[in-house]
């Protein structure tokens, strides 16, 4: 649940979370290799690096590759151009997740040597059919696997190789985020055990993300509000394996038609495109900040130019209608 008119709820409470207040920011940009970036990945990123920025902090470039058959390596050369291109440089990096193996098998087998991952037979149709929906995001995995015996669990794999799944407790984890205000999950009610390692051997985004960011000092993550719903199970692998939490904050998510979500798959306010319409990245910088509450005008601006007026609290929490928007 989220609730950002919260009483008491401070600007500075939105800003940062306490324990990162007095140190500049540390951020990240965290792009998936699988197209072009498209306006709400550049709002995003616009946002991660003013947030580190207007604290005096740093950013870190990783390409979080770990999806190997949808990642490729053009799009990886594309992301930094990008970037650049827009005045949104980076202090650190490039990282990539590809070859991080190592790393995050050592947490996985703290975790397992612990006796909290267990071997899950479950396929895509088994989960949907035994599990609701939750908000509307994710499915909440009701635990089928979790009783199996060793027999069963060696029957099984004769015949299935499994995925590895994270037990939870029967816990409520709650934080403030910088843009949508205090939310929290009960692990196991909201979310059920999840994933750490693929069936294909693959480690999942939730163990990977949170020893990259542990690893790279990060402590700041900037992302968007589809992700708030995974940070109560990311804080919960942090404090299993003694890591800090970083300060979280969910920008809205920019969407088209029937409040659809914008996709590099579908090419949707491509940047390409809004660079060919806009004719310099001054101009499309500037009209991105007017339209989402950075700037108070859509006047031409480059990332430097718009840490005087940066303020989260004039954010908005809920989705930008790329509808109701003149791209002209």
């Amino acid at each position: 649940m989220m609730d950002n008119r919260e009483e008491g709820f401070s600007m500075q409470d939105r800003c940062v979370s306490p324990e990162h207040a007095a140190a500049p920011l540390k951020g990240r940009f965290a792009p998936s290799p699988t197209g072009r970036m498209h306006a709400g990945n550049v709002f995003s990123a616009l946002v991660a690096w003013l947030t580190a920025k207007s604290t005096g902090g740093t950013i870190v470039l990783r390409i979080e590759d770990l999806d190997k058959e949808r990642s490729k390596a053009c799009f990886i050369d594309d992301v930094q151009r990008d970037f650049e291109k827009l005045g949104l440089y980076w202090d650190e990096g490039p990282y990539f997740q590809h070859d991080r193996d190592e790393a995050y098998a050592a947490a996985f087998e703290e975790l397992r040597r612990r006796d909290l991952i267990y071997p899950c037979f479950c396929t895509r149709a088994d989960l949907h059919a035994a599990s609701a929906p939750h908000h509307g995001e994710k499915l909440v995995y009701p635990g089928t696997c979790r009783g199996l015996d060793e027999e069963q669990r060696v029957t099984r794999s004769a015949s299935r190789t499994p995925a590895q799944r994270l037990v939870v407790s029967d816990e409520t984890v709650s934080f403030v985020d910088g843009i949508q205000g205090r939310y929290e999950q009960n692990l196991a009610r909201d979310c059920g055990d999840f994933l750490v390692r693929r069936s294909d051997g693959a480690f999942a985004y939730q163990l990977a993300v949170v020893v990259d960011d542990a690893e790279q000092g990060v402590t700041s993550v900037v992302r968007g509000v589809d992700l708030l719903c995974s940070t109560p199970q990311q804080m919960y692998l942090q404090s299993l394996l003694g890591l800090g939490h970083p300060a979280y904050a969910h920008v809205p998510l920019m969407v088209a038609e029937h409040d659809r979500r914008l996709s590099k798959r579908d090419k949707d306010a491509a940047l390409d495109v809004l660079l060919e319409r806009f004719g310099d990245p001054r101009s499309l910088i500037g009209h991105i900040a007017g339209i989402t509450g950075l700037a108070p005008t859509c006047e031409p601006a480059a990332p430097e130019e718009l840490l005087d007026v940066f303020d989260p609290a004039t954010l908005p929490s809920t989705l930008v209608d790329l509808e109701q928007v003149d791209w002209r």
